[in-house]
C-alpha cells in the first residue's frame, strides 16, 4: 500500500455483532472510499472451552459433547472424535457401520449446503430464496429425524460403529427424499446459477486463485471452487468412501472456469448436493449385512479405553472441508489426556485476505459468507494480559519455542 493510499484509508469494524454475521466475530476493514484495501479478522469471541471440558471426561462421555461443537456439522465432529478414539486403541468399526456412517455424513452435507445457499441469498438481499431453500431443507431434516430420532445432534455414533441401524424398511423413505432433491435440483440451479441478478452479485466477486488457495492451506468447497482437487473422501478414504464411485467436484468438470469467486463456490456446493445423492444411493445398494458395532459390551469398551494408552487422528471431509480431531489416551487414566479439534473454518479464515482485497464494501457480506464460516467450530481463546488488558500475539518463532518447552516438560514428566 503506497503512502498516498494509506493516508486516504479509514477503518470500519464489522462485528462482533452484525446482521451479516451469524455468530460473534469481528473483521476490521481498511477502506479507501468504497474499496476494501485491508481485512483483519479477529476471532476469539465465541470460545466455549469444549476441548477443556472433554479432557475432564472419560472417552465415552465425550461422544455426546463432540457433536455439540457445531449444530450443522454435528455428525462429522462425532465421526472425527470416535474415529480418533478408535485409532488410539486399535478398534475397527464393522463394515455395515462404515456404510451407515457414510450415508449419515452425506445427508448432513445436503442439509449443510442447502442451508448455506439460503444464507448466501439472504446476504445479497434475496430473502425469497432464503425461505425457499430453508423450506426444502426440511425434507432432509425429516429424514435425519426418521433415522435417528433427532433433527439436530443425532447421537448416532459410538466407538466401534453406530448406535442405530438403517434397515431395509427405511430404504423407501431414503429414496423418496433423494428423489425430492433430484426433482428440485434444476430449480436450484436456475435460481443460483442462471439468475442474472444473482450472477451480478457473485461472478468475479471474492476471487481466491488456485495459488492462494494452496499457499493458504484452504479446504473444502472454498478451494475446490479454485480448481484445487482436495477431498479427504478421495485422497485418504474412510468409512465406505473407498468402495464408491466419486470424483472431485470442481467447476471445470462441469464446463465452468475454476475461478474461485463466489459464483464458483456456489456451483461447487450445488453440484455436491447431487454427488451426495449419488453416494447415498450407492451406500444403500451396496450395504453389507452384519452388526452395526464391533463393541457391544459398553462396560468392557470403557474398561478397554481406560486401560489402553495411545493416540489417534480422525480426519474427515466435513461439508466445509477437511477437519481433524486428535485424541491421546494415557494408560490407566480414566479421562482423556489430550483432545484437540481443528475445524474447517480455522483453515479457511486465512483465505479472507486475498478474497476481500480490492472489492467493494457492499460485497463484504457475501464474501464473508462464501467460505461458510462456523465460528463456534473453530474459535480459540485470545491471550490477554490481565494487568493491561492488551491482547498478546505470538510470533511463529515464539510458538515453536513454547512447543519445544512443552515437549521437554512432558518428557521430563515421564511421557514419551
Amino acid at each position: 500500500m503506497n503512502e498516498e493510499k494509506e493516508d486516504s484509508t479509514y477503518e470500519v469494524p464489522i462485528g462482533p455483532i452484525h446482521p451479516a454475521l451469524k455468530e460473534p466475530f469481528l473483521i476490521k476493514f481498511k477502506l479507501d472510499g468504497e474499496e476494501v484495501v485491508g481485512a483483519d479478522p479477529h476471532p476469539g469471541m465465541n470460545h466455549r472451552g469444549i476441548e477443556f471440558m472433554g479432557m475432564h471426561r472419560n472417552p465415552m462421555k465425550v461422544i455426546p459433547l463432540s457433536e455439540r461443537i457445531c449444530g450443522i456439522c454435528s455428525i462429522v465432529h462425532q465421526h472425527m472424535y470416535t474415529t480418533a478414539a478408535e485409532h488410539a486403541v486399535g478398534i475397527e468399526p464393522t463394515n455395515r457401520a462404515r456404510y451407515i456412517r457414510a450415508i449419515m455424513c452425506e445427508l448432513e452435507r445436503i442439509h449443510s449446503h442447502v442451508l448455506w445457499a439460503g444464507v448466501a441469498a439472504h446476504e445479497i438481499g434475496f430473502d425469497t430464496h432464503l425461505h425457499f431453500t430453508w423450506k426444502i431443507r426440511e425434507e432432509v431434516m425429516d429424514l435425519l429425524e426418521y433415522i435417528t430420532g433427532n433433527r439436530v445432534n443425532y447421537s448416532m455414533w459410538t466407538i466401534g460403529g453406530v448406535r442405530r441401524d438403517i434397515t431395509e424398511d427405511m430404504h423407501p423413505k431414503i429414496f423418496e427424499t433423494l428423489e425430492y432433491y433430484e426433482d428440485l435440483y434444476e430449480k436450484l440451479e436456475e435460481i443460483f446459477l442462471n439468475d442474472p441478478s444473482i450472477k451480478m452479485r457473485t461472478k468475479d466477486i471474492g476471487i481466491l486463485t488456485e495459488e492462494d488457495a494452496l499457499s493458504l492451506c484452504g479446504v473444502g468447497p472454498t478451494v475446490r471452487a479454485s480448481g484445487v482437487k482436495k477431498d479427504v473422501r478421495i485422497d485418504q478414504p474412510y468409512s465406505a468412501y473407498g468402495d464408491l464411485d466419486m470424483d472431485y467436484v470442481v467447476p471445470s468438470r462441469y464446463g465452468y472456469e475454476d475461478k474461485g469467486d463466489v459464483f464458483s463456490k456456489t456451483l461447487v456446493r450445488l453440484k455436491e448436493v447431487l454427488q451426495s445423492i449419488s453416494i447415498i444411493k450407492q451406500c444403500v445398494e451396496k450395504m453389507p449385512e452384519g452388526e452395526i458395532t464391533s463393541e457391544d459390551n459398553k462396560a468392557g469398551l470403557l474398561n478397554k479405553l481406560k486401560n489402553m494408552g495411545g493416540e489417534g487422528i480422525g480426519r474427515i471431509e466435513a461439508p466445509r472441508g477437511e477437519a481433524i480431531h486428535y485424541v491421546r489416551l494415557k494408560e490407566g487414566e480414566e479421562d482423556i489426556d489430550v483432545w484437540k479439534v481443528r475445524a474447517s473454518t480455522y483453515n479457511n479464515l486465512a483465505t479472507y485476505g486475498p478474497m476481500f482485497m480490492g472489492e467493494q464494501i457492499a460485497d463484504i457480506p457475501i464474501i464473508a459468507a462464501s467460505i461458510d464460516p462456523c465460528i463456534g467450530c473453530m474459535d480459540r481463546a485470545e491471550i490477554t494480559d490481565v494487568n493491561t488488558g492488551e491482547t498478546r500475539t505470538y510470533s511463529e518463532e515464539e510458538l515453536h519455542e513454547l512447543s519445544v518447552q512443552k515437549t521437554e516438560e512432558l518428557v521430563d514428566g515421564g511421557i514419551e
